[in-house]
């Protein structure tokens, strides 16, 4: 693992300076090889930036320089629209990955969601990506859904609590 970096994690909203690499990221990730314009993805974003508490997203940056990126958003998998709301479009930049972001950015974003008032919190994920955030304290719940063959993973603000359900209601 490499050395930790010095990083602070924002709103979005307060450091709007980083929506155009937030918008390219997600696209560039996401949504530029099944054909989206970027002006797609960057119309999405702007939803973020109003007052509502869901939509919102996070950058995480030292100073001036964008590290990585985290979204909370009402629904990230057509196939489970039951399920709200989700950590989604987690982004490291390259030469910063393994020190320590994404799982800063996905911890905020799921402690936010519970300062919010959610019990729980929704994440999906490719196979191979399921065992990073199961290391964070994820529990998959569902895999193989729709065409990519995702993860469902869940995280409860109480886990201690209650029983976690393994299948979909």
């Amino acid at each position: 693992m490499k050395p930790a970096m010095r990083f602070a994690i924002s709103d979005l909203r307060q450091r709007p300076e980083f929506f155009d690499t937030v918008a390219d990221r997600i696209w560039q990730a996401w949504w530029k090889a099944d054909g989206h314009p970027l002006d797609y993805i960057s119309s999405r974003l702007r939803e973020n930036m109003s007052a509502m508490t869901v939509p919102f997203a996070l950058v995480a940056h030292d100073d001036g320089a964008f590290l990585g990126t985290a979204s909370v958003i009402a629904s990230d998998l057509v196939e489970r629209p039951q399920f709200t709301p989700w950590v989604a479009a987690v982004w490291v930049e390259p030469q910063a990955r393994q020190r320590g972001i994404g799982a800063a950015l996905v911890d905020r974003a799921t402690r936010d969601c519970f300062a919010l008032g959610f019990s729980r919190a929704y994440l999906c994920a490719r196979p191979q990506r399921t065992p990073y955030y199961e290391r964070l304290g994820w529990t998959s719940i569902e895999r193989n859904v729709g065409q990519h063959r995702l993860s469902v993973l869940i995280q409860d603000a109480s886990p201690e609590t209650g029983n976690i359900s393994r299948s979909p209601p």
